[in-house]
């Protein structure tokens, strides 16, 4: 990735981790990882479209409803949307800036931190779609909804019916080859890590490795530098923008042997219609020699 796209992925995840570190289960327990909708209802014919997230713009994007869209937020950096107004952001959203957008329908992915500018937000008439995107079956059922909602329902199935059979091929080429043990890293001081229940998780599984962070207790937990020698990872997935703290960790006695990695895009970190491309990305990553045993 370039420098830039890699500020970008370390933007994104302070943020994605400000609204699901430490508050995982608060967020699913609001959500009950189901879709809602708050104030008023949609119009029939949705034309004016705010997202307040870069994997929910990616969604109407790729339903080709594109034309829709007047307002993201500042994590957005997909050149369709470059010349958009910005609304703020995961935790932060401008409550004065989307009502003065006048959108249709304002797609949020809920969390504990954005609870009450959202709300409020509807009670000043702007039709909402709660999008929970904790879990991969998360993802796919938010699709058809946005899919539904914008009138795209057979571009939303044919991107739902892509991704899972994509998911399909790589579990069964990740069968025929070894597991590697992966650690994958958000950041390095502190070290944050994949734990289970996150996203990276369930990605890992079907790609065919073994996290080792798989008994943190939450999904994203700072972890602590006796447990990554004690864990033994094969491999290390660099999923972080910065280089402080990442020699000291390269030289510890449990990952010195280890082969590092960089994520090649934005796909595995956007938790929306790339998932595809995101995983057959980590097969690749973790299975480097795979291509010539029929592999993806």
């Amino acid at each position: 990735m370039t420098s830039r796209s890699r500020s970008g992925v370390s933007v994104l995840l302070l943020a994605a981790l400000c609204l699901f570190a430490g508050t995982v289960e608060a967020a699913e327990k609001a959500s009950s990882s189901s879709l809602r909708t708050l104030g008023p209802p949609a119009p029939a014919k949705v034309r004016r479209v705010v997202t307040l997230a870069p994997s929910l713009s990616e969604m109407v994007l790729s339903l080709g409803a594109g034309s829709t869209l007047v307002g993201v937020s500042r994590f957005d950096e997909a050149k369709a949307v470059a010349k958009l107004p910005r609304v703020g952001g995961f935790t932060d959203p401008s409550v004065e800036a989307v009502v003065a957008l006048k959108p249709d329908l304002l797609l949020v992915q809920p969390g504990p931190g954005n609870q009450r500018p959202v709300e409020k937000m509807a009670e000043l008439g702007v039709p909402v779609l709660l999008l929970p995107l904790h879990s991969v079956p998360d993802v796919l059922a938010a699709l058809r909804a946005v899919g539904q909602a914008l009138g795209k329902e057979t571009e939303a199935d044919a991107i739902v019916s892509d991704i899972e059979a994509t998911r399909a091929r790589i579990r069964e080429a990740a069968k025929k080859l070894p597991a590697p043990r992966v650690l994958f890293v958000y950041g390095f001081e502190p070290l944050v890590v994949a734990g289970p229940g996150s996203f990276a998780d369930e990605l890992l599984r079907d790609a065919g490795g073994i996290n080792v962070a798989a008994d943190a207790g939450s999904a994203y937990p700072v972890y602590s530098v006796e447990r990554v020698v004690r864990a033994r990872a094969t491999v290390v997935v660099d999923a972080a923008d910065v280089d402080v703290g990442k020699d000291k960790l390269r030289a510890l006695p449990g990952l010195s042997g280890a082969r590092w990695v960089d994520l090649p895009s934005m796909a595995l970190l956007q938790p929306g219609p790339t998932l595809g491309r995101g995983l057959e990305e980590l097969f690749r990553l973790l299975h480097p020699g795979g291509a010539g045993k029929g592999a993806p």
